[in-house]
């Protein structure tokens, strides 16, 4: 294993996780008729990364691919945008991991072909260099990779290898991964040591039960702000003990939901990096999230600089 160089400043926010080559349909064709499909970039915490750095934050990402055309493909995506990838590891015997999208008129199916990918021997390791940043971003995806990932995900979130770091942490739970009994505990301690932390109402009612944004915040009553997002409907900012502040989401027409959530975590922590108010972190996120439901993929279109602006500006 080898790391692709070497950083040369602190960043904004640094970005860990898995990224992964995905394919699919060119049109909302589902796999079983055979439509051509297209190669891209996917991964939770490179799509932050790579928001970031398009928005003009110094964003780096910190993950591990295999020697092989998928994993060079994540590395020169993610150095278009201006995303760092120096610290990038790439493994010489483990593939890049491969995800497939299958849209129908509903939902879109995800087949993930990751075990044993590079990035599931992510470890502690992987954050021995971890370079100064503001804002560490982590997801709930990486726990699930393996027994050293998660092992890498507690040393992050309770050790805290970067000092005075804001430890951000989306649960990002998904069923294809680990069964509910398992995650539903695990993720509870995990988003109970970060500072910020990002559920949907979905995700918690599958997880822990809860019904309401409110009850959510007595689950997680320790980060220091929570962020539960409502699909369609809106987004609510718990911090410290105050009661929750609502944002309603725009009415978008929706082709996919998939990486809305991403899109909206780096909406918040773009408005985080330049103090705006909570309203308008949370408007950022949701005008984010709205480029990429529109869109048939993982990285959505941004909004022009005086949308973006305007948000800032909310109160």
């Amino acid at each position: 294993m080898n790391t692709a160089g070497h950083p040369s400043e602190a960043f904004d926010v640094v970005s860990i996780g898995e990224s992964l080559a995905v394919l699919a349909p060119d049109s909302p064709t589902q796999l079983r008729d055979g439509p051509p499909l297209r190669l891209g970039v996917g991964g939770a915490e490179s799509s932050v990364a790579t928001y970031l750095a398009l928005l003009g934050v110094r964003s780096a990402w910190i993950g591990r691919v295999g020697a092989d055309p998928f994993g060079e493909l994540v590395r020169r995506q993610l150095a278009s945008v201006g995303a760092d990838t120096s610290l990038m590891e790439i493994d010489e015997e483990r593939p890049t991991g491969l995800y497939v999208k299958d849209p129908d008129r509903h939902k879109t199916s995800v087949y993930y072909y990751r075990e044993r990918s590079a990035a599931s021997f992510m470890n502690r390791g992987t954050l021995s260099r971890l370079p100064r940043t503001s804002i560490v971003h982590l997801s709930g995806i990486t726990a699930a990779l393996s027994d050293s990932c998660l092992d890498m995900m507690v040393h992050a979130l309770m050790d805290r290898p970067v000092a005075d770091a804001v430890m951000s942490f989306d649960i990002n739970y998904r069923p294809q991964l680990w069964a509910v009994d398992t995650a539903a505990s695990v993720l509870n301690a995990l988003a109970g040591a970060a500072d910020l932390v990002f559920v949907s109402v979905e995700e918690a009612r599958t997880l822990w039960g809860t019904a309401t944004a409110d009850d959510v915040r007595v689950k997680l009553p320790t980060p220091q702000r929570l962020v539960v997002k409502n699909a369609g409907v809106g987004a609510t900012l718990y911090q410290g003990t105050s009661d929750g502040v609502f944002v309603e989401a725009p009415v978008v027409r929706v082709t996919d939901t998939v990486g809305a959530g991403d899109a909206f975590a780096a909406g918040y922590l773009y408005g985080m990096l330049k103090r705006a108010p909570e309203r308008a972190r949370l408007r950022l996120g949701h005008l984010l999230a709205g480029g990429v439901l529109q869109t048939s993929s993982d990285i959505g279109m941004l909004p022009g600089m005086p949308h973006i602006e305007n948000a800032l500006r909310a109160a």
